[in-house]
């Protein structure tokens, strides 16, 4: 293997760890509930994948101040930045599931199509089409998510108890110890 591809895994080693891993770790360092970073992590990956690109962070801010101390932020965030691969993969399954849902006509993916959307000549096309796959991410995202935080759950319970190092609170004394130190004094 040569030099220069060795160099090139190692920067995409370092940027993996340095954006993803080492967040994620100090989340769970934190010692969060794992239900809540589970349904935290499927919200942000269920909203990450919004077919309009560039909303989606727009849409996890929402929701944090909608839902507040019910999600933990960085983790929606962080799983938010992972859903942007799939998020564009999954645009032309929810176009199409949208254009199924509707029984429209289906909106031609070829290089035809990119030279009528330059010219101008598509722009109900394009309208249409975006609708359909809002429309397909709509009837999607609920079922995304609870599949996701099913999924999510175990790992974050294993995750969390192996690697917070946050300790338990002390179990508060029962009633019977605080009486029973209350006549001792």
């Amino acid at each position: 293997m040569s030099n220069v591809a060795k160099s090139g895994s190692g920067a995409t080693c370092s940027w993996l760890y340095k954006k993803v891993v080492d967040p994620f770790l100090q989340i769970l360092r934190r010692g969060s509930e794992p239900k809540k970073l589970a349904f935290s992590a499927a919200l942000g990956i269920s909203l990450g994948l919004f077919p309009i690109v560039g909303l989606t962070v727009f849409l996890c801010g929402l929701a944090i101040a909608m839902l507040g101390h019910l999600v933990n932020a960085p983790t929606v965030m962080l799983a938010n930045f992972i859903a942007t691969p799939i998020e564009l993969s999954l645009m032309v399954v929810f176009l199409r599931f949208g254009e199924f849902l509707t029984g429209g006509a289906h909106f031609p993916l070829t290089s035809n199509a990119l030279k009528k959307v330059l010219r101008g000549e598509a722009s109900m096309e394009i309208i249409r089409s975006i609708l359909h796959a809002l429309l397909g991410w709509l009837v999607l995202a609920p079922i995304i998510l609870g599949t996701l935080y099913i999924i999510l759950l175990p790992c974050f319970v294993i995750l969390v108890h192996k690697f917070s190092t946050v300790s338990s609170p002390k179990a508060s004394p029962s009633s019977t110890e605080l009486r029973l130190r209350v006549r001792d004094t």
